[in-house]
């Protein structure tokens, strides 16, 4: 399944409705290189009267509707399209993050058909997962590691070609 074509509807609602959303787990993973697959998305946002309204608009627009399946005991607020089955999970605090700014500080603004997403990066979902602990974010840790890893390298072999800046 290609996943573009739901990306850039999120993007261009995300981005219309000035939801502060930024997206996390296997499909922010995935967008940055890492073999893995997921069947929903999942996103942290900033948990504020006005930002949950927004989430609400978001519903709307793409159909679903807002669902509290752990309510009270989390901060999940999951969107579900009957029509596709769409599930995207919106989470207002997440296992190894200690602020919604601290991950917005590392993230990386995606271009989805003209529309911009944050997305979170590839340590911080490392970091997530680890902390999170759950047999099904284990399961994928040690890949999601290695392709940090192999990242990393790359990006320091690049640094290194470049021509040292001149004075």
């Amino acid at each position: 399944m290609d996943a573009q074509p739901v990306l850039s509807l999120l993007a261009r609602i995300l981005q219309q409705s000035g939801l502060e959303a930024i997206l996390i787990g296997n499909a922010a993973a995935a967008l940055q290189g890492a073999p893995v697959t997921t069947v929903d998305l999942d996103f942290l946002f900033r948990k504020t009267p006005k930002n949950v309204a927004r989430l609400k608009a978001v519903a709307k627009a793409l159909g679903a509707v807002v669902l509290r399946p752990y309510y009270p005991a989390s901060d999940l607020f999951r969107l579900v399209r009957d029509d596709d089955g769409l599930q995207v999970d919106f989470m207002g605090t997440i296992h190894g993050v200690r602020s919604f700014e601290s991950l917005r500080s590392r993230a990386q603004r995606l271009d989805f058909a003209g529309s911009a997403m944050l997305v979170a990066d590839l340590a911080d979902v490392v970091r997530s997962k680890r902390a999170a602990g759950r047999p099904r974010d284990r399961a994928v840790l040690e890949i999601l590691e290695k392709t940090l890893h192999e990242k990393t390298k790359a990006g320091q072999a690049a640094k290194a070609r470049r021509p040292p800046a001149r004075k």
